[in-house]
């Protein structure tokens, strides 16, 4: 039975980012106001631009805690919510305001993270069963965390989904950082990493080349040893195959790249 349940797979929701048009952008705040009952207090983090000299700044994002929690080792963990608008000028591409145009919607939920225990532990462990991700671990100097983006999830041969996942990891130490600086071999922390992934995502939907959660080959590989099974008719035996399949896969991506 694969999936063993390691510490670092102990996953809690940390904060979801959602996308909306600039008309429910502000509404949405009322609501959190209201509804929600967030104070101003509450709000956590605004990002704005100026994105053309003389028209003064737009807001690209805010972040809400909608729920605090004191865990039973005596921290404090949060729930958050992050909203995006397509801030830019309409002369100008935006990856969000496609989100919104592709799924003919006011609102898109983009991506959840989820809170680890252990994010270098967990990194390692979904890389070796070929998980895609966009990002290097990074560090957010105005927060006490580290995080990471994985590719989107989509079928293979369909649009991008525009869905994702973020791990995080709060409550991080000098002695963590060091091993964070040593497990990247390109450095990109910065001091806004909401900045880093924004810019990351309008160069894939730019390029039109958006990563994959997984390799096409290996999504299709993960079918093929199900058979077109429905979910209730896997078995353990399958779940071991395609854990494997997995793993050998990714085993020969590495070496493949190493012998480039």
């Amino acid at each position: 039975m694969p999936s063993k349940k390691y510490p670092f797979l102990n996953f809690h929701v940390d904060h979801m980012a959602m996308h909306t048009e600039p008309g429910m952008y502000s509404a949405a705040y009322i609501f959190y106001r209201v509804i929600f009952g967030v104070s101003k207090e509450d709000v956590i983090y605004e990002k704005r631009l100026e994105w053309e000299k003389g028209q003064g700044e737009e807001s690209m994002t805010y972040a809400v805690c909608i729920g605090r929690n004191k865990a039973a080792e005596g921290s404090l963990q949060n729930t958050m919510i992050a909203m995006i608008q397509p801030s830019e000028p309409k002369s100008r591409p935006s990856h969000s305001r496609k989100l919104l145009t592709d799924h003919s919607s006011s609102a898109f939920w983009q991506h959840i993270a989820l809170r680890t225990s252990d994010l270098l532990e967990f990194h390692k462990y979904a890389v070796e069963r070929g998980v895609n991700f966009i990002t290097p671990i990074m560090k957010d100097d105005d927060d006490d965390l580290i995080q990471v983006f994985s590719g989107e999830w989509y079928i293979p041969g369909s649009k991008p989904s525009g869905t994702f996942f973020e791990f995080v990891q709060r409550e991080i130490n000098p002695a963590l950082l060091k091993k964070i600086e040593e497990h990247n071999r390109e450095s990109w922390f910065r001091d806004k990493t909401f900045l880093g992934l924004y810019e990351e995502k309008e160069k894939e939907y730019q390029s039109g080349e958006i990563k994959p959660f997984v390799d096409p080959e290996l999504f299709d590989k993960v079918n093929s040893l199900i058979k077109g099974k429905k979910f209730w008719e896997i078995t353990e035996s399958d779940i071991g195959n395609a854990e494997k399949a997995m793993i050998e896969y990714a085993k020969f991506r590495s070496q493949a790249k190493v012998a480039k």
